[in-house]
């Protein structure tokens, strides 16, 4: 694809670079990619996307900015909080860089929209925090035949590969199964470096322009290992299991590992101003919704498993109690038997409302 005189001058530094080149930049504005999380990983990631001249990228991401995210998720501000991510991350990228067509998806990927989600896109960056997600979109990425840049943090840690690259590793050729409850730490008390994701966010793009531009040697068969303590960087490297490619359906994992996502409430009011679509679920006993209540549904968390076909699975769906001990158990319940990966919890309940 062409490049206009504006676009020329915009990438001229790509353009004389020896080894990319204006063929290379070609590529860049013919290629297309799906962004997988508009969080750590994904706003470094983005905004090098968009600078470097990506033709099209989507955004996918149902989540909404909280405080919390602020030290290491640095497409967004103060002013953000309460806004949904995907929808502020186009917004401002669309400022960067006016050549490259932006969509933002406010969706939770799963196993009934991924392959349509990913079908329209030449390639697929995974930055979720969870491996329910990593699981389910590597599955797609092989029935589809996308490749897919992968990256995951974890305190002071970083890791990138690049799977299914010319019928090549996937990710269950590194990782065949999801590890159990028991292997895995308290993910609510897991921090991480606030400048780590940036590390490695900035590293998955390099790999997504180079799998666009076919450049350079990709990190296909190959694990980059980062230790942001002694700097130290490593690769390792594994192999294509055949069977793993012969992947013809999808299913949804249980979120084993999940950061519980809790919003405030001057964070959920911002959302209710916003006229932002959620579902807004009071689980504690009829009698006390009676007595007083903020709207929503009424779900009681002593008959939760009745109301299952009553709970959004397509939006954000926040929880509430008195004081945000019920609806946490309720969540929990939800996420862990019946897969559930799109509930917020209503911090300190209505005891802050």
């Amino acid at each position: 694809m062409l490049l206009s005189k504006p676009e020329q001058e915009r990438y001229q530094r790509h353009i004389i670079l020896p080894g990319f080149g204006l063929a290379a930049q070609e590529k860049l504005k013919s290629s297309s990619i799906l962004v997988i999380g508009a969080g750590g990983l994904g706003c470094p990631a983005l905004l090098y996307l968009v600078s470097c001249g990506f033709g099209r990228i989507g955004i996918l991401d149902d989540d909404h900015v909280s405080e919390s995210n602020l030290h290491r998720q640095v497409l967004y501000s103060s002013s953000d909080i309460g806004l949904s991510k995907a929808i502020v991350a186009k917004e401002k990228l669309s400022s960067i860089n006016p050549f490259v067509q932006i969509e933002a998806f406010q969706t939770h990927i799963n196993s009934t929209n991924a392959l349509d989600l990913i079908r329209g896109f030449d390639i697929v960056m995974d930055g979720s925090d969870n491996f329910s997600t990593r699981y389910l979109v590597n599955d797609a990425c092989v029935i589809l035949g996308k490749p897919l840049v992968s990256g995951s943090i974890f305190t002071f840690e970083g890791q990138v590969s690049v799977f299914n690259y010319q019928n090549g590793p996937t990710y269950r050729c590194l990782f065949p199964q999801p590890p159990s409850a028991s292997e895995m730490p308290n993910c609510s008390e897991i921090g991480v470096l606030g400048v780590l994701p940036g590390v490695v966010g900035t590293i998955m793009a390099t790999e997504a322009i180079k799998v666009a531009t076919n450049i350079g040697e990709i990190l296909s068969g190959k694990l980059l290992v980062y230790n942001a303590l002694n700097m130290d960087f490593h690769k390792l490297s594994f192999e294509l299991v055949p069977e793993n490619r012969l992947i013809q359906t999808l299913s949804d994992l249980p979120l084993e590992c999940s950061i519980l996502t809790e919003i405030s409430s001057a964070e959920m009011k911002k959302m209710i101003v916003g006229k932002e679509d959620f579902q807004l679920i009071d689980v504690r006993e009829k009698e006390e919704f009676d007595a007083f209540n903020i709207g929503g549904e009424n779900f009681p968390l002593t008959q939760i498993q009745s109301f299952i076909p009553q709970i959004s699975r397509d939006k954000k769906v926040v929880f509430h109690c008195k004081s945000g001990g019920r609806s946490k158990k309720a969540i929990e319940i939800l996420e862990r038997d019946y897969s559930f990966t799109n509930l917020i919890n209503l911090k300190n309940g209505l005891s802050d409302w």
